[in-house]
């Protein structure tokens, strides 16, 4: 029982349900152009629905979209749990919105694999960028999806750029593969890291490393401004040792604090040189192609295995095989491809 209306709960699910059936996708888009946060809102709830008349009103949506799409600064942060990313955003936020700049944060939570459920936190943690009218954030449950970035983040970055957000920030839970697939949809691609708390060792292995735009060293105050900096050379050092980026830029290695909100302002004056440069040689838009045509190829082989899992011989045979593989008479390999096969006989 709602405590302010006093409907039934059930009956209030119902209601909610009927609005989004209804939805004017003409009208929800004007609005998104118009940056009505409330229908931008919306818009995103559509997309990250698992019911298939939603999925499609918001395919529709996306489409209408993206002429307006594509005009913003798209930037990953990452950083181990504890590294104050939450923080470090919030401050970069609100430090962009003084700027004149509207700004999108998409924080992607963890969510359990067991109960399915999202700490969906990020507005209680940054209160101040959630009440700037220049900001919207969206915390988002990762879901069954790689390393906890929501599978719709890329659809929801262009919908933040048709509401005429100027910077998108998206955050990674900083575990797993997580920063993979988060660098494969941003521009620039920051790495946070602690100094003196054994993240330097971390620092050195390659792929997250090789990814980096640049590193920021936050909570470089009082004590530990000295080992900031200390971890600054070596990062720096380490940073000598992989082979020139192909769109010829160079990762810096900053300092910062986001409490004390030092070194911030110098991180996206970096920022905007990348952008600068890498728009002058081409690689920016180079970039985003080869990301349209990744999310192309993702795309189709998610509804690839959907078209086959539908299919009533591809799930008879594979139960077989499945028998098959328990009584050890068949290999994995081939009973794919069996299963395949039944498959592509109705097809021809």
């Amino acid at each position: 029982m709602d405590q302010k209306t006093n409907i039934p709960a059930k009956t209030i699910s119902k209601i909610r349900t009927r609005r989004k059936e209804n939805v004017d996708i003409q009208n929800l888009v004007e609005r998104i152009i118009e940056a009505d946060k409330a229908a931008l809102g919306k818009a995103i709830t559509l997309l990250e629905s698992t019911k298939n008349t939603h999925n499609l009103k918001a395919e529709e949506i996306i489409e209408k979209c993206l002429p307006y799409a594509s005009k913003s600064v798209r930037i990953g942060i990452t950083g181990v749990p504890g590294v104050g990313k939450s923080t470090f955003i919030e401050v970069l936020g609100k430090t962009l919105t003084q700027l004149d700049k509207k700004v999108a944060v998409l924080a992607v939570d963890p969510s359990s694999s067991l109960s399915k459920g999202s700490i969906l936190g990020d507005k209680t943690r940054m209160e101040e960028l959630a009440k700037d009218t220049n900001a919207f954030i969206r915390p988002s449950p990762s879901g069954e999806s790689l390393g906890g970035v929501a599978r719709k983040t890329r659809e929801t970055i262009i919908l933040c750029e048709a509401a005429g957000y100027d910077v998108i920030l998206v955050e990674t839970v900083g575990v797993g593969q997580s920063e993979t697939v988060v660098h494969s949809i941003v521009d620039f691609f920051l790495l946070l890291k602690l100094s003196g708390a054994g993240d330097e060792l971390q620092g050195i292995k390659r792929g997250i490393m090789e990814m980096a735009d640049a590193i920021a060293i936050n909570k470089a105050d009082g004590r530990n401004m000295e080992k900031a900096q200390m971890a600054q050379n070596e990062f720096s050092r380490a940073l000598h040792l992989y082979p020139p980026k192909e769109n010829g830029w160079i990762p810096e290695v900053l300092v910062c604090s986001a409490t004390e909100n030092t070194g911030i302002v110098e991180i996206w004056d970096t920022i905007l040189q990348f952008v600068a440069k890498t728009k002058e040689n081409g690689h920016f838009g180079q970039n985003r192609t080869q990301q349209n045509k990744n999310w192309f190829f993702q795309a189709l082989n998610e509804q690839v295995a959907q078209f086959y899992q539908k299919n009533e011989t591809f799930k008879k045979t594979k139960t077989n095989m499945l028998k098959a593989i328990e009584d050890q008479v068949i290999s994995p390999f081939t009973a794919a491809k069996k299963v395949l096969e039944s498959v592509q006989g109705q097809l021809k």
